[in-house]
């Protein structure tokens, strides 16, 4: 075979040549995979081939080492490592060789590659000699630029596959060294000290022992500051990118160098070029991140440490906001037209608001003078920026600071969604929705809105709505926040029922607009419909609401009408219906909250007819959205929804079946729940398929892991819903989450999501003893008792565990243990006398400050005294 051609052909026009072409290679590949690997190295590394054939060569050999799927990836690891090793150094020597063509797409290729390999091999003590042969070619006298940038992209690629541990910290010295040799203005080649400062940036996480050793630290601090100011753009910017890193990973060590930050970030901010300029501002969003994190950490423990926190913010205010507010008056002519634009401008105003959650109410007078200054000036940029401060710094600051200067200002804003320039009345919208969101709450005893002025409000949102597509967006973003402020405000929400009508036949209008071609106003005008009808009195509002839910069934019936000619049409087709299904949920939510069932029964039958119909589109998106509204639709109408089982199962159990979608999978598993809520033991028949299937999602490696704990917590409704019924499937269910607890402790190192997904798995396999433990409570409770011993010591287990276990698993675990001791009496006896652990915890969970756990537990030990004295 001769590969040149066959990859050339695998890109060419010809169709035919191509489909033949693609074939041959896929059967090289599955036929002799280390002469594939050996053969396509060789192609890249040799620089009289065609770049095209190279380029292809090189995707090949990365996809072959690399794959997004954890499984695939996994298999394609245990590829690599079975290959010949004499195959696999012959591989590494034509990709080190390739680092040095004159050719860039080739070199860039093998860095890549290089990188998949080592990604492979480093972590498990495989090539050793890769750093020191890439560390070799930046200190040959006479290695070309094109060698030194192609090596040092290299290391970049490296450090962004593999984990800081993977290498010894003499091998993260040599990198550093070479790295910030590379970046030093005694490199005269741009290309080499711009791979360089990337290489930089993506090795940063492995310096740690560098950075908590002064001199190392002051000497790349040096460094990363004199190259934010040579004379190329390029290598500034991502200078830049570096401290931006820095700040996040290494906030504790900032201090010493702040000062001289702070003037490279407000000169790039002032006068450099866009996208460096974009990364100074960057920066001190970033340190307000870290601020921010560490003041939630203090509040959540209740201890405040001023080691750990240097309030840089603070400390830069006076200096920092100006730089920020000055950004705000560069904006760009059509930005209005694009919410996806990032300019200095959007950049800016983003720090300021972060800069405000950061010192609250210390911004405050630092921004007013602006605002005053610059919201009534007859050129639009000063007023559009005036208004854009205001609008960021709401979040923050307290209410009793911003509610006088909102009040005094509101009929200012208002008015101001009239002005001639439509960037001021665009974020004259996008404002108003920030001051309802933090500055409207009425069962609080604060808003803007009051009784005498809502016809005036309403009338400019009325209004407003109907202006240009990107300004209507943010109207439906004021009037979402505005119906929200009266969610739970209980009778004071009847304020806004007179204008109910209004503001829906406004929101539906909205969602037909033909002069946007923006899919984000349709999709906020149904949102706001939502938060209209969760906020809305039922009792005064039921016409309006059934009117409403006819007119969301005719127009889901009319998207199968829709002429689909595209790709872009089923897509808009799909979404479409997945708004629609979603007002139809929630309007279903709130029949079910008011017990006003007659409604619900009357449009059943259409809405379970549209919903399965909906489910021939194939789209995950639309079919999350329909089997939420079936689940609905479940849970009002109640035993009268068993009619719909029968054609409704299949695709009750494709969705648990849709590993692919892993959403709908999810969502599909909630509704098995809704259903048995609805049908209690009418479910019966179809127990057998459902159980079947959640059984083989619990034992599938594809299954994304999110949607196995959800899994457990639903066989525990089915078991609590057939009661005896769930006999049969023990043998199967009591494995699988004796499997399941067993992975509660042998998960990787506990990081944050680690711990989450640990305390979910924990908490749901408590739901699904309690489930099964209640439903055999009168009957068949015997079939317990010789798991009790295993369910008791995993609960001892989990609960011992104070540091990493939160509320949620605490509240779960103690009622599991009450209904191990209720459903299985004295049976039991002595697992009880024989730990004191029990009486430990629930002695610390009747202390609790959670009224609902110290009332679970005062149960517990009830059931528990009872069950040793019996």
């Amino acid at each position: 075979m001769d590969i040149t051609q066959v990859l050339l052909a695998a890109q060419s026009h010809d169709g035919q040549l191509r489909t033949v072409a693609e074939e041959n290679l896929k059967q090289f590949q599955q036929q002799n995979f280390p002469h594939f690997l050996q053969t396509l190295s060789v192609e890249l590394s040799n620089d009289e081939n065609p770049p095209e054939s190279r380029r292809l060569a090189g995707i090949l050999l990365k996809n072959s080492l690399d794959a997004k799927e954890s499984t695939r990836k996994e298999e394609f690891v245990q590829r690599w490592m079975n290959v010949d090793p004499a195959i696999k150094s012959q591989v590494k020597e034509s990709l080190l060789i390739t680092l040095g063509s004159p050719v860039f797409e080739a070199r860039r290729s093998s860095s890549q590659v290089i990188a998949k390999v080592a990604a492979i091999e480093i972590p498990h003590q495989g090539w050793p000699e890769l750093i020191v042969n890439l560390l070799t070619n930046m200190t040959k006298p006479d290695a070309p630029p094109c060698l030194k940038q192609a090596t040092l992209d290299c290391l970049g690629y490296v450090c962004e596959e593999i984990s800081p541990e993977d290498l010894e910290q003499d091998q993260v010295n040599a990198v550093l060294t070479a790295v910030v040799q590379g970046m030093n203005h005694v490199e005269n080649n741009s290309d080499v000290r711009l791979a360089a400062v990337k290489a930089l940036y993506n090795a940063l996480d492995f310096a740690e022992t560098n950075f908590q050793n002064e001199l190392e630290r002051n000497y790349i601090m040096k460094v990363v500051c004199e190259t934010a100011m040579c004379k190329e753009a390029d290598i500034r910017k991502a200078a830049f990118e570096c401290l931006v890193s820095i700040a996040s990973i290494y906030y504790d060590l900032l201090e010493p160098y702040m000062q001289t930050i702070f003037e490279l970030t407000s000169n790039a901010a002032r006068v450099d070029e866009e996208p460096v300029a974009l990364q100074a501002v960057e920066f001190w969003s970033t340190v307000c991140d870290e601020e921010i994190a560490r003041q939630e950490e203090s509040k959540e423990s209740g201890v405040f440490s001023s080691s750990c926190h240097f309030h840089f913010i603070e400390k830069a205010l006076p200096s920092l906001v100006p730089m920020l507010l000055e950004t705000l008056m560069k904006q760009e002519e059509d930005q209005d037209q694009d919410d996806g634009i990032w300019n200095i401008s959007m950049s800016g105003g983003t720090c300021l608001g972060l800069v405000a959650i950061t010192v609250q109410d210390a911004i405050v007078p630092l921004v007013m003078p602006f605002i005053e200054g610059n919201i009534t000036k007859p050129d639009w940029h000063s007023r559009e920026a005036a208004t854009f401060a205001f609008g960021s710094i709401l979040e923050g600051p307290s209410v009793q600071k911003l509610t006088p200067l909102v009040h005094a200002g509101f009929d200012f804003l208002l008015n101001a969604t009239k002005d001639q320039n439509n960037h001021v009345k665009d974020t004259t919208a996008w404002t108003l929705s920030r001051i309802f969101e933090f500055l409207h709450s009425p069962t609080s005893g604060f808003s803007v809105v009051t009784d005498a002025n809502v016809p005036y409000v309403i009338q400019i949102l009325l209004t407003s709505i109907k202006d240009s597509p990107n300004v209507s967006e943010k109207i439906c973003g004021a009037v979402y926040f505005l119906a929200q402020g009266y969610e739970d405000a209980g009778s004071i929400s009847s304020v806004l029922t007179p204008y109910l009508g209004e503001i829906i036949s406004a929101l539906l209008a909205t969602a037909d607009r033909s002069d946007s071609n923006n899919s984000r106003l349709c999709a906020s005008a149904y949102e706001t419909l939502n938060e209209i009808v969760r906020c809305s009195h039922i009792s005064e509002n039921l016409n309006m609401i059934v009117q409403l839910l006819q007119e969301i069934l005719k127009r889901l019936n009319q998207t199968f009408e829709i002429q689909i000619t595209s790709s872009d049409d089923k897509e808009k087709q799909s979404d479409l219906q997945a708004l629609l299904c979603g007002v139809a949920q929630v309007i279903l939510q709130k029949f079910s909250s008011c017990h006003e069932k007659s409604a619900i029964l009357h449009f059943a039958d259409q809405m379970m007819v549209l919903f399965l119909r909906v489910f021939s589109c194939n789209s995950s998106n639309v079919h999350e959205e329909a089997m939420l509204a079936i689940g609905a639709l479940a849970y009002a109408t109640g035993p009268e929804f068993v009619k719909y089982m029968p054609e409704f199962h299949k695709y009750l159990e494709m969705g648990l079946q849709n590993f692919g979608a892993y959403q709908v999978c999810c969502v599909s598993v909630g509704v098995v729940g809704d259903i048995c809520h609805a049908l209690d033991d009418k479910v019966l028949p179809y127990c057998d398929g459902i159980m079947s299937t959640l059984l083989k999602d619990l034992s599938s490696p594809e299954l994304h892991r999110s949607v196995k704990p959800p899994i457990l917590s639903c066989i525990g409704d089915i078991a609590l819903t057939i009661g005896e019924h769930f006999e049969k499937y023990v043998p199967y269910t009591m494995p699988m989450l004796q499997g399941a607890a067993e992975l509660c402790f042998r998960m990787d190192a506990p990081d944050d999501d680690s711990i989450e997904y640990q305390n979910e798995l924990s908490r749901s396999i408590f739901e699904a003893y309690s489930g099964i433990l209640q439903g055999f409570k009168n009957s068949k409770s015997e079939l317990m008792v010789p798991y009790a011993g295993n369910i008791f010591q995993f609960v001892e287990l989990v609960l011992k565990d104070n540091l990493l276990r939160n509320e949620s698993v605490t509240k779960a675990g103690v009622a599991m243990v009450g209904d191990l001791a209720d459903a299985l009496g004295p049976n039991i006896k002595l697992l009880f006398k024989d730990s004191k652990f029990h009486s430990e915890l629930l002695g610390q969970c009747c202390q609790s400050d959670d009224e609902q756990l110290r009332e679970t537990a005062s149960w517990v030990q009830g059931v528990i005294t009872r069950v040793l004295v019996s």
